[in-house]
């Protein structure tokens, strides 16, 4: 058989023959006098061997290894591997689906920060009233971003703390409150009194446990969260995305919560 006619017959293409040629799967035929390669039965049937592999899911890598010789792995331990491999995906994949099922069923509360989890989004339905609020909108970037980039611990222990602080309508009115002052400083000065003012609001609102139980360092060069890591460069950027007035206040408000220099 030509190389066309065996890629007809199994139902793959010449390129896909050369291909396993190349990688060492499927052996050379001898080749005719006019330099055209032969195939024969055997090459059929182990090439319909390899296309059947694949299509079970095996990479080439594990074809090689379920046609080499008696040294090679054991089919079944290659498919059991698979098996394997496969239940992994389809949870994955089971628990995605629950988590869109969440997602759409709430359709009509989910926020531009979105897709967020559930608790996430409940202490974003809490601070409704506030949603125009130019620095309520960074604080639920802000969140957002934590909730994604966070160790699971971290991030539980976020969530338990802002959601006891924001959960009950006084938590939600102090909130309201600060958004009101630190939006009114966005043109203001770092030396503005109105400063004060916010940092004493914002204090009032951030849940002293969180600092109680991390090893935080807020000095205006380093960052170290709870694995003692530095961060200068994120945290340069979370002040540099406040106004100068409103950085100031919220350093001031992490110098009353921690009692150090910010």
């Amino acid at each position: 058989m030509r190389i066309g006619e065996l890629a007809i017959a199994v139902g793959v293409t010449t390129r896909t023959v050369r291909h396993y040629h190349h990688l060492g799967l499927l052996p050379e035929p001898e080749r005719l006098a006019n330099g055209y390669r032969d195939y024969t039965l055997r090459h059929a049937v182990v090439l319909a061997r390899i296309r059947r592999l694949t299509e079970l899911g095996l990479g080439l890598a594990e074809v090689r290894d379920v046609l080499a010789d008696e040294a090679g792995r054991d089919l079944v331990e290659v498919l059991a591997e698979l098996d394997e491999d496969l239940a992994r995906q389809e949870a994955a994949i089971h628990e995605r689906r629950t988590r869109l099922r969440v997602l759409l069923r709430n359709a009509e509360s989910l926020s531009a920060e979105g897709p967020v989890s559930p608790e996430l989004a409940a202490m974003f339905a809490e601070l409704a009233h506030v949603s125009d609020s130019p620095m309520a909108a960074k604080d639920r970037e802000m969140l957002a971003l934590i909730e994604t980039t966070a160790p699971p611990e971290d991030r539980k222990r976020l969530m338990d703390a802002l959601g006891g602080a924001f959960a009950t309508p006084e938590g939600a009115a102090r909130a309201h409150e600060v958004y009101v002052l630190l939006d009114a400083l966005v043109d203001a000065s770092a030396d503005d009194p109105r400063v004060a003012e916010a940092a004493r609001a914002l204090a009032g609102c951030l849940p002293r446990e969180l600092f109680l139980e991390a090893d935080i360092d807020l000095s205006p060069s380093r960052l170290r969260a709870s694995g003692g890591t530095p961060a200068d460069s994120f945290l340069r950027a979370v002040y540099d995305d406040f106004a100068p007035a409103q950085a100031a206040a919220i350093r001031g408000a992490l110098r009353i919560v921690t009692g150090g220099e910010t």
